[in-house]
């Protein structure tokens, strides 16, 4: 079944190829678009399209299929085009002409449209959530492990002391910057483009207003050609949003696989969370972090993809702006399975609590070293040529009874100021 039958069938090939994978992705969409139907199907009864009775009858076949979605008992079959068919046909078979009516004053453009808005708005507020989650997971491992020393490096060498408090609340100060990304992405998907139909409006007297209060939406999208163009607009913002966590995550799991190394040795995890190999028996290896890693780096190219699927395009509808919904919803359960695995594997990491006791990280310990020459009247450049010459002669005797004392230093994380930023968004 097609929404667009004219009576004349399509070849086969032209029906695969036009379909692509529509059928398994709108499985995420299918109670979107039930929750926006309702909205349509009381707003056709408040204008006086449909009777009390078609529209009492249409939002309890509706809220039937919902639940069979709920319990993912509902099934596109080959014969049907997309959710929009599947569930217009359930309709009819189960109601007749009232279930054809549902599509008065309506386009699958504005319907796939409402409810790729409706399943972002929900997808972003968990992303949300289990970024959240992991912040608390970094803050709580920063708070417990704030007096374990670290080395710090600029271009892999030996730079400062740094610490895993400082480790930690660094990547949940850096996930916060993040949020503000989902934020956004969430403003643009708070708003309503249904009654735009095909992008120009309706001679029917829809009710737009009502829909949007109905489905939740804090703003509409007023411009009817506006809100066609927000087709693959608003996936955009949820990659870039999505892209700066991954970013974040990315960066976290390559200190984790470095750190890791025998070379390293700052950190470990319980054997059930590494892998070995087929032919080395040591082994215990990051696969879960690689692969964080690798998935992250997928995501961050997620919004250059959209941008060339979408780049160029006049306004209006184009077959092109179908493939949107094949790249982000994918993005957007590897995005929510990297948060899940990182929260879940980072409550059981171990640290090293005695990294900087080897005499290689002496050096850590110049700057505080000339540092403390100034303190008692030396003048600065007069300082670190002589912690050079030291240094270069193997004289150089470290000072390690560091003290870091201002905002956002070792010895002052300021992790509660931390979470009152996290707390606000």
């Amino acid at each position: 079944m097609k929404l667009w039958d004219k009576g004349f069938s399509t070849d086969k090939k032209i029906d695969h190829f036009t379909v692509g994978n529509d059928r398994a992705l709108d499985l995420h969409l299918a109670k979107y678009d039930v929750i926006a139907s309702k909205a349509h199907a009381k707003m056709l009864g408040k204008i006086g399209l449909l009777s009390d009775k078609e529209t009492n009858d249409l939002v309890n076949e509706l809220h039937l299929i919902g639940i069979s979605i709920e319990k993912n008992e509902f099934v596109i079959e080959d014969s049907f085009e997309d959710m929009h068919s599947k569930i217009e046909y359930l309709l009819t078979e189960k109601l007749g002409d009232t279930g054809k009516k549902i599509h008065t004053a309506r386009s699958r453009n504005d319907q796939v449209l409402v409810a790729m808005h409706l399943y972002l708005k929900d997808e972003l507020s968990e992303i949300k959530a289990q970024t959240k989650d992991l912040f608390d997971v970094l803050m709580l491992l920063a708070e417990r492990h704030k007096k374990v020393l670290l080395p710090g490096y600029t271009h892999l060498q030996i730079a400062m002391p740094s610490s895993f408090g400082l480790w930690f609340s660094a990547y949940a100060e850096s996930l916060i910057d993040d949020l503000y990304f989902i934020d956004a992405a969430y403003k643009v998907a708070d708003q309503n483009p249904l009654g735009s139909a095909a992008g120009y409006g309706s001679s029917f007297p829809v009710d737009r207003t009502f829909t949007t209060e109905e489905m939740g939406f804090k703003y509409m999208k007023y411009n009817v050609v506006a809100a066609q163009m927000g087709r693959g607009k608003v996936e955009k913002a949820t990659a870039f949003g999505m892209a700066n966590i991954a970013a974040t995550l990315s960066k976290m799991a390559m200190d984790i696989c470095l750190y890791m190394s025998q070379n390293f040795n700052f950190i470990s995890f319980p054997n059930e969370l590494t892998t070995g190999s087929s032919i080395m028996p040591h082994k215990k290896n990051p696969d879960v972090f690689e692969l964080v890693r690798g998935k992250c780096s997928k995501l961050q190219a997620i919004p250059n993809q959209l941008t060339l699927v979408i780049n160029n395009l006049p306004s209006g509808y184009h077959r092109d702006l179908q493939l949107v919904k094949e790249i982000i919803v994918p993005a957007i359960q590897d995005m929510k399975a990297c948060l899940e695995i990182l929260t879940f594997s980072l409550k059981e990491i171990k640290v090293n609590d005695g990294i900087l006791e080897d005499p290689k990280y002496d050096y850590l310990f110049s700057v505080d070293t000339l540092n403390e020459l100034v303190q008692n009247g030396m003048p600065f450049r007069d300082a670190y040529k002589k912690m050079g010459q030291e240094i270069e002669a193997g004289t150089f005797s470290p000072k390690r009874d560091i003290e870091h004392t201002h905002e956002g230093s070792l010895g002052n994380l300021c992790l509660e100021e931390i979470r009152k930023k996290m707390d606000a968004l």
